[in-house]
């Protein structure tokens, strides 16, 4: 299936099944996994349609959804190893999507033996796509992107964290930002230089592997505060995004520092 293809199911679903309920929801539509870790009926619903059009296409694949799998520790062990695999996150930022924000995302990522080789995040109120493939490139609807230019001092980094350190400056750093609420927002923001890093809460697949291979095409690099590379698994820690691996050393070590005991606390985008 062509990376056009996929796109086509993603925006198809996010017609049907997303849209219509933004802003639009009632308040038996969204329901709480956990406290405050939302999910709404069009979560389920795009998820399952993505799901099954990627199965008509690929049914020997692994498929590796956020509402079907999330806590499934056997899926998300299989996701390292199988032959083909896909990720699928249907609404990404479902906080943003209840409160009527624009800044959620779709996402899927397509991964051979563990590895990502495919990506998609499609903002579908902003009616933009970011598709990358492994070795080469990333874009924004149908055009290459560049790396951006980046600053090389620490206090000129514009950075953001789901974290008690917003507004500090650890290491001397610009203050850290609040984030936006959706991972596959703020990936495409790094991508495009609006931000030089983000410390994530949590490193599930869904929410990363489409935005890390597009940093990585880009020149950037993904991994935990520990300096280890990201890898596609359940992990729970806190997951660093830079635009350079320059940018990744000078505030990992800042941030970890921020961080302190309270890094196997995560809170999510």
């Amino acid at each position: 299936m062509s990376a056009d293809a996929v796109l086509e199911i993603m925006k198809e679903a996010a017609d049907t099944f997303v849209r219509p309920r933004f802003r639009a929801l009632s308040a038996d539509q969204v329901q709480e996994k956990s406290p405050g870790d939302l999910v709404t009926v069009a979560d389920r619903e795009a998820e399952v349609a993505i799901a099954a059009s990627l199965r008509l296409s690929y049914p020997g694949a692994l498929i590796v959804g956020e509402e079907a799998c999330a806590g499934n520790q056997r899926a998300l062990a299989g996701l390292a190893e199988a032959e083909h695999a896909f990720t699928i996150d249907p609404v990404d930022g479902t906080r943003s999507f209840v409160a009527g924000s624009p800044d959620y995302a779709m996402m899927v990522g397509e991964l051979r033996l563990g590895r990502p080789v495919r990506s998609w995040i499609w903002l579908p109120e902003h009616g933009m796509a970011y598709l990358a493939e492994a070795g080469a490139g990333a874009w924004c609807d149908g055009v290459r992107i560049d790396p951006a230019p980046r600053p090389t001092e620490p206090g000129d980094l514009r950075g953001g964290s789901a974290t008690a350190i917003q507004g500090t400056s650890p290491g001397g750093l610009a203050p850290v930002q609040a984030p936006p609420w959706s991972a596959g927002v703020a990936y495409t923001h790094i991508a495009t230089g609006r931000l030089d890093y983000m410390l994530f809460g949590k490193d599930w697949p869904w929410d990363h592997v489409p935005g890390s291979l597009i940093l990585t095409e880009l020149g950037g690099r993904t991994g935990w505060l520990d300096g280890t590379d990201y890898h596609q698994r359940e992990r729970p820690g806190w997951l660093l995004a830079a635009g350079t691996p320059d940018i990744f050393e000078i505030t990992r070590v800042p941030l970890a520092d921020a961080r302190g005991a309270r890094m196997s606390e995560p809170l999510d985008p």
